[in-house]
């Protein structure tokens, strides 16, 4: 088992415009890296990003908050070290 250096965040809202200025929120908050997205049903979006740790909590606390007046935050959630097979689930 090895984990991961870098942090995931993953944010999920339902709406597409939540997820987007949420992601925009994200990206200009915290030195992330946007790993990719997943439309998962619904109206579901799920919006996932890479870093270190602290930036990482960062931006899922942006995102939440901007988010919240566009659509419902379904989900917020850090992975601190992710063992490395995570990465196949990811998107590509």
């Amino acid at each position: 088992m090895k984990p991961s250096p870098d942090a995931l965040g993953i944010l999920e809202t339902q709406g597409l415009t939540a997820i987007l200025e949420a992601t925009d929120a994200m990206l200009k908050a915290a030195s992330v890296k946007l790993v990719g997205k997943e439309k998962i049903g619904a109206a579901y979006v799920t919006v996932i990003v890479r870093g270190d740790v602290a930036v990482v909590k960062a931006a899922i606390e942006a995102g939440e908050h901007a988010a919240a007046p566009l659509g419902k935050v379904i989900a917020a959630h850090v992975i601190a070290r992710p063992h490395e097979d995570l990465a196949a689930l990811l998107p590509v």
